[in-house]
Parts: structure tokens; sequence; C-alpha cells
């Protein structure tokens, strides 16, 4: 996944927990679980880097690697690596650390994506972003 797979890239924008409610037949975290955490992570950046509404227009890339198992801490660390005159693109990292029977273990990657925002006005219409002073492009 990432040339150092002990480190996330980005900074950490979300954390929650892995519950029973979001698990598939097999007792994993369901990939649509998975997907909207990375979202809600993406579109806090996004949304700070534009100064207002943002909406998702994309997915370019998601790579599953390993199971979520109930109980594990997600986290979800992002970048922005591209903004155009109305979109961003964040790549985002979701690590887990487990935690189970009272051991805390090494965090490790489990997916990464890229995500595709546009700012948007009152009116639900492509805005400006304003790229001046930003420190959040990679």
């Amino acid at each position: 996944m990432s040339k150092d797979s002990s480190s996330p890239k980005g900074q950490l924008l979300t954390r929650t927990l892995a519950m029973p409610a979001d698990t598939n037949a097999n007792g994993d975290i369901f990939g649509g679980w998975i997907m909207s955490q990375l979202d809600l992570a993406g579109g806090i950046l996004a949304k700070e880097i534009s100064g207002g509404r943002i909406v998702t227009v994309s997915v370019s890339s998601i790579t599953f690697e390993k199971p979520v198992k109930v109980g594990d801490v997600v986290c979800c660390y992002g970048e922005c690596t591209k903004i155009g005159r109305t979109s961003m693109s964040i790549d985002l990292e979701l690590w887990v650390k487990p935690v189970r029977d009272g051991v805390v273990g090494e965090r490790f990657e489990v997916c990464r994506a890229t995500f595709n925002y546009v700012a948007i006005d009152a009116n639900g219409r492509p805005r400006p972003v304003k790229t001046e002073g930003h420190s959040h492009i990679a």
C-alpha cells in the first residue's frame, strides 16, 4: 500500500470504533461503511479547504487490502493532492488499531482511496475554491 507501511500519510481527520451493527455476514465490517468513513473524513478536509459547502462528485480509486473487525479503532488520514478551480482531490488512508481482550495491537493500513469534491454555493452550483494561503496541498 504505502511506501512506509508503518506511518499514515496526511493528517488525522476522523477516529471511530467499528461496531457490530456495521458487519457483513462474515462478521467483518462492510466495505460500504468503510467508504462512508472515508467520505466523511475527505469531506471535512474539502470543506476546510474550500471554506464552505462541498459535494462528493466521484471516487477515482479505492483499494481494500485487509478486513476491519468489530472493536477496531478506525482512523482516517488524508491530504489534498490537487485543487482545481472548483474541485479538490483528496487522498485518503484508513488505518486500524486492533483492541481485543485488553490488548492494543499495532496499527496497520486497511484501505486507501482518492475522493473528488466540488465546492458549491447556496444554490448548489459550483463555486471557485479560494486557493490563496493553502498549505493543504501535498
